[in-house]
């Protein structure tokens, strides 16, 4: 079956926001930790077009999501999430991709991603470099990798 991605809608927002705590949950956070980190995690209906959200679409069902924030040259790649039930099927990958052609589509040259550090690995295969760390929105004293990846032409 072939996935298809497509912008978001604005009735998909809860979708999405559901979607990015499942995939967070994926990794054994607790909770607690997910708790605090649901405002962060929250798609607004009234944000979906504002952050370029993207969905991997697979016969009606969302199996992942996708933000470009900012303006152009130097963008975001604010939220990328893949439903837990899809992960190791490509869907990230088909994302990613997907996100920087539309960057490269729109005039954007870099992107930087704040990673969870899970996350980490596949952004390196993605072509992605850490250029250091900053600090979680939502966790005090957490950080996480921050990590940028460069558009060619």
């Amino acid at each position: 079956m072939s996935v298809l991605t497509r912008p978001a809608r604005a009735a998909e927002a809860e979708i999405l926001s559901d979607l990015a705590l499942r995939s967070k949950a994926h990794w054994g956070y607790d909770p607690k930790f997910l708790d605090a980190c649901k405002d962060e995690l929250t798609v607004g209906a009234d944000e979906v077009v504002r952050r370029r959200a993207t969905v991997a679409d697979r016969d009606g069902h969302i199996l992942g999501f996708t933000t470009l924030e900012g303006e152009p040259p130097t963008g975001v790649l604010g939220m990328m999430f893949v439903d837990p039930q899809a992960i190791g099927q490509g869907i990230g990958r088909v994302l990613f991709e997907h996100t920087i052609a539309a960057g490269r589509e729109l005039g954007f040259t870099r992107l930087t991603i704040d990673a969870d550090p899970n996350a980490e690995p596949f952004y390196r295969a993605m072509g992605a470099v850490r250029i250091g760390n900053v600090p979680s929105g939502s966790i005090a004293g957490r950080v996480l990798p921050q990590m940028v990846v460069t558009i060619q032409r």
